[in-house]
């Protein structure tokens, strides 16, 4: 079994770990209930579905159940709040935590670097502009971004790129990128982190609309009524739009300038209410 270092979710966690358990006895559900004190015997089980939440008192039980102890009983109780967190400043909050965590032990969370990478502007800019600025000191960069940043937040971002592998340092010590494409993809705790870098994007898109000259930016809209078919056959036509943006983008290997491109597709009534009337 995995070191729980390299869970994000408690869940999976505890599956693996019953799995794991009755791969070599005869380990059941009931059994591994009843250890952790609770007196239905698939409450563990319904837990590892997803079908309940642990309560902060049966995070301690089942902990205590499975030996966890130190930091790495600290570190289950993390993914317990990262999962049931309400909001997602909470959940970032809770896996900067489980982060902390993981970096003390000199263990290195699977997603850790993905979170890193999109709770930041900063950095998607930085990996392209690096590039095509050959010798440039972090003030210079600061300088060349839109909104404003320091030369101390350049250089923590150029930082954490090398180490993540996302840019490199050629012969002449310039920065190259490692790949001329980095996506989202299916991710886990990192689509906490996504989703707080399209509310950045968002607002840098507001101040776009006075603050860049009409000729070079680009704003566009259309309000439509659709049924739910439509709507999937749009989403995947704008999955095939993006694909097409990054062929175009990544055809020549010269950049002037870094451009981000949102693509906003979104309610603006409310289905049910339509329905009643």
């Amino acid at each position: 079994m995995k070191d729980i270092f390299e869970y994000t979710g408690y869940r999976q966690y505890i599956a693996d770990y019953y799995a794991e358990k009755k791969e070599k006895t005869a380990f059941t559900w009931r059994e591994f209930t009843k250890k952790a004190g609770f007196t239905s015997s698939v409450y563990l089980k319904y837990i590892s579905e997803g079908q309940f939440s642990l309560s902060e008192d049966a995070v301690e039980r089942v902990a205590d159940a499975m030996h966890l102890t130190g930091q790495r009983r600290k570190y289950f109780r993390e993914m317990t709040q990262f999962d049931h967190a309400k909001t997602d400043e909470a959940k970032k909050d809770a896996f900067n935590r489980m982060l902390a965590i993981a970096n003390q032990n000199k263990a290195k969370i699977i997603e850790g670097d993905a979170f890193r990478y999109f709770d930041s502007w900063k950095n998607p800019v930085l990996r392209e502009l690096a590039p095509v600025m050959p010798g440039a000191k972090p003030l210079a960069l600061a300088h060349a971004c839109r909104p404003k940043i320091s030369a101390a937040e350049v250089s923590e971002s150029l930082n954490f790129l090398v180490k993540a592998d996302l840019l490199q340092k050629d012969e002449n010590d310039n920065y190259v990128q490692t790949d001329r494409v980095v996506t989202t993809g299916p991710m886990g705790a990192a689509a906490v982190a996504i989703r707080g870098m399209h509310r950045q994007m968002g607002e840098f898109a507001l101040e776009a609309i006075e603050g860049v000259q009409q000729d070079k930016r680009h704003f566009s809209g259309i309000t439509l009524g659709i049924t739910r078919n439509a709507y999937h056959e749009i989403v995947e036509e704008i999955a095939s739009f993006r694909k097409r943006i990054i062929e175009i983008a990544t055809r020549e290997k010269d950049t002037d300038e870094v451009y981000r491109l949102n693509v906003q597709f979104f309610p603006m009534t409310n289905k049910s209410e339509i329905k009643k009337g």
